[in-house]
C-alpha cells in the first residue's frame, strides 16, 4: 500500500530544466537571407548578397533620379536617408525620407521623385527568417549632388 501512495518522483530522476529549446529563440533584428534581385539570387555568401542588394537598389534609384532635370539656386552636396520597406511578397514601399531643411527648400519635389523611384523598383525575392518570407525595413543613404 505504501508503494502506491508514494510519488513517482522518488523513482524517476528529475529532468533538468536548464536546457532551453533553441527553436523558441528568434532574433527579430536579423534575417537568415536578405532580399535579392534576380541578379543577386545566385550569390551564396550572406555579406556578398547584402552588398549586391544594396548596390543594385542604389543604382536603380540613382538611374531613376538622373532622368529628371533639377534646377537649384545654390550647389547641393547632401545625403538623404530613405527608409524603404520590402514586404513579405517582395514589393517595395517608401516609409520615410530624412533630409535637411535646406534640401527641402531647394528641392521641394524630391520627396515625390523618391517615392516614384521606389515604387518603380521591380518585385524582388523577399528576406527570409527560418524559411518564411518576412517584411524588412532598410535605410538607404542617397547622396544628392547638384551644381548651380
Amino acid at each position: 500500500m505504501m508503494v502506491f501512495i508514494t510519488s513517482c518522483d522518488l523513482f524517476c530522476p528529475p529532468k533538468s530544466n536548464n536546457s532551453t529549446a533553441l527553436d523558441t529563440i528568434v532574433d527579430f533584428s536579423s534575417v537568415d537571407t536578405f532580399p535579392s534581385f534576380k541578379g543577386c539570387d545566385a550569390i551564396i555568401d550572406k555579406q556578398e548578397k547584402m552588398d549586391c542588394f544594396r548596390t543594385t537598389i542604389h543604382k536603380k534609384i540613382g538611374a531613376e533620379l538622373q532622368q529628371h532635370s533639377l534646377a537649384v539656386k545654390d550647389s547641393i552636396n547632401e545625403i538623404v536617408y530613405v527608409d524603404v520597406i520590402i514586404n513579405s511578397e517582395g514589393i517595395f514601399s517608401l516609409d520615410t525620407i530624412q533630409a535637411s531643411e535646406n534640401l527641402k527648400k531647394e528641392l521641394p519635389e524630391l520627396d515625390s521623385l523618391l517615392k516614384a523611384s521606389v515604387e518603380k523598383l521591380p518585385k524582388i525575392y523577399p528576406a527570409n527568417k527560418r524559411g518564411i518570407p518576412v517584411t524588412t525595413k532598410y535605410r538607404l543613404p542617397i547622396r544628392i549632388q547638384l551644381t548651380e
